[in-house]
């Protein structure tokens, strides 16, 4: 395990080197940025709103009684979407869709010498490999949980609208009143370590295979399971340290 975090710090330190020509990069950000971020939008749209609903129709569930006001279920249900389900489901199903694609690209050029042909040439693999993905992550993840959380919060509305669990006048004071600004803040900084976790960790496993095309699918095995465990380690202590 020290080996392996030894290895992952050493990696950034070389991807993080001050690029040769910024205009090589690029192009392979706004590649990773449309990737990452525009091809990613219809799932995770589609998942927000099934989840905003279900949440509306589970709390409904829970707070039948007369001395509960409606308007909790709005609040409820934002608070919830904005501080935990848009930032980590996302996180979650973004490790499966995204790292194990960078892992198992990054893998095949290892095992195809693609990346030892760009070493000998004198390129600085890690950077132009790596940097350009760990960019758009950062940039793209924390808007797609902006998309999901209002997403989520009308997927609420429209299921508790639909079921009658609650009324829509109901629900819209329920999320608009007594909203804190902070919480945004807190689900914008989980989605912006989120983003850096699943770029990195992925392009970590897949830099580093050795052997076969097999290899290059455990790695991407690998790399899903150790990315979702870092995101919910890293959501405990984001929560613990800014709530």
């Amino acid at each position: 395990m020290f080996t392996d975090f030894g290895r992952y710090i050493l990696l950034l330190k070389s991807v993080f080197k001050r690029p040769e020509k910024w205009n090589i990069y690029s192009k392979n950000i706004f590649n990773e940025m449309v990737y990452i971020g525009v091809e990613s939008i219809y799932l995770i749209g589609i998942i927000s709103l099934f989840v905003g609903a279900v949440m509306t129709l589970q709390i409904a569930f829970q707070l039948q009684s007369d001395l509960i006001p409606r308007t909790i279920i709005g609040s409820v249900n934002r608070d919830s979407a904005i501080l935990e389900l848009s930032p980590t489901i996302s996180a979650l199903v973004l490790a499966g869709k995204i790292g194990s694609s960078i892992s198992s690209e990054i893998g095949t050029m290892r095992v195809t010498e693609q990346i030892d042909a760009l070493e000998i040439m004198g390129i600085n693999a890690p950077g132009y490999l790596i940097l350009p993905k760990i960019l758009a992550g950062i940039t793209m993840i924390p808007l797609l949980v902006v998309i999901s959380i209002g997403l989520a919060i009308l997927g609420g509305y429209m299921g508790g609208s639909f079921s009658g669990a609650i009324s829509g006048a109901d629900y819209y004071r329920g999320i608009t009143e007594g909203f804190n600004p902070y919480t945004i803040a807190v689900s914008l900084v989980k989605a912006f370590f989120f983003g850096f976790i699943i770029t990195s960790v992925s392009a970590y496993q897949g830099f580093y295979v050795k052997g076969s095309a097999l290899e290059v699918g455990r790695a991407s095995t690998k790399t899903v399971v150790i990315s979702c465990i870092s995101i919910l380690c890293a959501d405990y202590v984001i929560t613990g340290l800014m709530l």
